[in-house]
Parts: structure tokens; C-alpha cells; sequence
């Protein structure tokens, strides 16, 4: 670490910096994109598309969303889990080109974002709408690329 002083008027201005090591984070990348699906994304997804809709049966409506405490803060760490989940997406080996992979991938991440902010507030129109977009953006993301998807590393 390298610190360097300035003094003038009666202050002094103190600047410390790391120099940055040309060695890359060692990531470690433990499945293929098929399995991340299966173990991490799909499962997320799905806790946050479960937590608002509406039952109607012959017996009447019911509005299903989170009462508890409990309730939002799991589909709000669901979201959250599902935001990583797009930037793990776009780590080497799992990046399949760094154009429209990239590009959905990070869509991932920002609309995951909004199922987050819905959930903190409590806002189940929101949460709904964030679901909607989310599936939205797989659904584009699987028609260009799903087909490969055993095969990616």
C-alpha cells in the first residue's frame, strides 16, 4: 500500500491506495449453465412468480401474497439470489459471447433488482409486475439460447 501527504493551509490531505496485482480474483466456478439453472435460478424464480397471484375456484377469489415479515424477506433474498445469479452468468466459463449474453444476463440482474426494492416495500402490484418482467426477460434469454444449454460449460 502506498500513502502520500499533502499539506496546505493548515490541512493535511492523506490519499492511501492499494496497487492492484495483475493476478485475476480466482472465481471458481462449480456448475455448468444447465444446473445453475436447475439449482439456483429456476428455484429463486419460482419462490418470487409463487408469491403473488390470485386463486379463483367455484368457492370464490383469494389473493395469495406475503403477510409475514418472514414471507417478504424470503422473496426478497430469493430476488436477491436471482440478481447474483446474472452476474454469475456472465463469468467465464458460462459467458457464451459478450454481446446479447452479457446483455441478458445483466437485464437479469436489474430486473431481479426490482422484485428486491418491490419486496422491501411490501408492494405485492410491484412484486407482481417485477415477476412478470423477470419471466419476461428467461423466456427471451431461452429462445436464444436454451437449446445449447446441456452442452455449455
Amino acid at each position: 500500500m502506498r500513502a502520500t501527504a499533502w499539506y496546505q493551509m493548515g490541512f493535511v490531505l492523506l490519499v492511501a491506495g492499494c496497487t492492484s496485482s495483475a493476478e485475476p480474483t480466482p472465481f471458481k466456478p462449480v456448475t455448468n449453465v444447465r444446473l445453475m439453472m436447475e439449482a439456483i435460478v429456476d428455484p429463486q424464480a419460482d419462490i418470487i412468480w409463487d408469491s403473488v397471484w390470485v386463486d379463483i375456484t367455484a368457492d370464490g377469489t383469494e389473493e395469495i401474497q406475503p403477510t409475514t415479515t418472514e414471507e417478504w424477506t424470503a422473496v426478497r433474498n430469493s430476488a436477491l439470489t436471482l440478481a447474483e445469479s446474472g452476474n454469475l452468468l456472465m463469468m467465464e466459463p458460462r459467458a457464451v459471447d459478450d454481446s446479447e449474453w452479457i446483455r441478458v444476463s445483466q437485464l437479469l440482474v436489474d430486473v431481479s433488482m426490482l422484485a428486491v426494492r418491490a419486496a422491501e416495500a411490501r408492494n405485492p402490484e410491484e412484486l407482481f409486475e417485477a415477476g412478470t418482467t423477470i419471466y419476461s426477460v428467461c423466456t427471451n434469454c431461452h429462445a436464444k439460447y436454451w437449446i445449447d444449454a446441456p452442452t455449455r460449460p
